[in-house]
């Protein structure tokens, strides 16, 4: 299966609304992406933790064999 960049962003953007979001499909196939998010929600959060939200975000999206989202470089930053 595979996720639109569109998808991703709109995911993010529920839990993160005033968030900077850039999403790439690194390996043009749907499945590969990166993703840059800054927000003002990370602060005094962990880097460990400040993941944990965005795959919260992402719906299950990533869950195991059952996610339609294979693998995203995840970079986080404070807003």
């Amino acid at each position: 299966m595979a996720i639109s960049t569109e998808k991703i962003r709109d995911l993010i953007k529920k839990s993160f609304p005033q968030a900077d979001i850039e999403i790439v499909d690194t390996a043009g196939d749907s499945n590969h992406y990166s993703a840059i998010i800054t927000a003002q929600e990370f602060r005094g959060k962990s880097r460990v933790e400040q993941h944990k939200l965005v795959y919260k975000a992402l719906e299950g999206a990533m869950d195991g064999s059952d996610g339609i989202l294979h693998a995203l470089a995840l970079q986080t930053k404070i807003k």
